[in-house]
């Protein structure tokens, strides 16, 4: 493993850019447009930077990494060559798919397709390739140079060699992989996801407010960031997004999203990235005032 394309240059993509390249790789990161690709460039040098200032990192290590990526505008041109390609698109399954059909198209049959999706279909993901053995999840979390933890998933057909293959490079980027199989949400949302939705029903039935049921459970439960500034921070939509997978792979009512998160969803109210959420972000990026709409 040498060479990775990293498609999608968003929160997930670049930050999964960063750690790769960090780690000596060449990064080759793909994204439809420059604008795109400009604003992800921006947020690694931004993240370097700090790294720099903590003293994590060292100037001429900000600069290696950074030389290690080659932005594409063109999936075709930028997956030429590579060993390994991670997709972090949005999570939407039908552009996923078609994601992976181009890949399948353009890439060698020896490449290595992996996803860094939270909630879709391994198994469905690799019915539409060749090779169906090479194709597995490599679920990163958010921020994430910095969270330790990559959930491999493997699908029905992800072959044994693969599997190996992405625990054993998931170590050489300090990370610490754990294998997990493929169902709906994996275990990192099958459990997150039900208690953020909770928090919401809680909230929408007035049990307690914004500010108190964050308290409770960082206060109560050691829990570092409260489930409903922890939704804000994923993005509303992204957690809308693995809800519904879920509710529609378990047929369970339990997974079903709490109306208050579809209309804000609606509203455009998708948190930290959107500037409002539960919490109020057009002044800071911290959780600190209450949304009006719950005060």
């Amino acid at each position: 493993m040498k060479i990775i394309a990293v498609i999608g240059a968003g929160t997930m993509g670049n930050g999964i850019a960063h750690t790769f390249a960090q780690s000596g790789f060449t990064v080759k990161l793909i994204d439809v447009s420059e604008k795109a690709l400009d604003k992800g460039m921006a947020t690694i040098f931004a993240n370097l930077d700090r790294m720099v200032a903590k003293g994590t990192i060292s100037k001429e290590d900000k600069f290696k990494t950074l030389n290690n990526i080659i932005t594409y505008t063109d999936i075709e041109d930028g997956v030429v060559g590579v060993d390994l390609v991670v997709e972090a698109a949005s999570e939407n399954v039908e552009l996923k798919l078609n994601i992976f059909k181009k890949l399948n198209e353009f890439c060698s049959h020896n490449t290595i397709f992996a996803t860094n999706t939270s909630s879709i279909s391994i198994t469905q993901i690799g019915a539409i390739v060749a090779h169906p053995e090479r194709v597995i999840g490599m679920h990163f979390m958010n921020p994430v140079p910095l969270m330790p933890l990559v959930e491999v998933i493997r699908g029905n057909k992800t072959s044994d060699e693969v599997t190996k293959i992405i625990m054993t490079l998931a170590e050489k980027l300090g990370k610490t992989p754990v294998e997990v199989n493929d169902f709906p949400g994996f275990v990192t949302n099958r459990i997150l996801m039900p208690m953020i939705n909770e928090s919401i029903e809680t909230l929408d039935n007035k049990v307690a407010g914004v500010y108190e049921i964050d308290t409770v459970m960082k206060l109560g439960m050691g829990h570092p960031m409260g489930p409903l500034q922890l939704a804000d921070f994923i993005g509303l939509d992204v957690c809308l997004a693995i809800l519904n997978v879920m509710h529609d792979g378990f047929k369970n009512p339990k997974y079903a999203p709490c109306p208050l998160l579809v209309n804000m969803v609606r509203a455009g109210k998708l948190g930290v990235k959107s500037g409002e959420g539960f919490y109020d972000y057009s002044k800071s990026k911290k959780a600190e005032k209450v949304s009006k709409q719950f005060n």
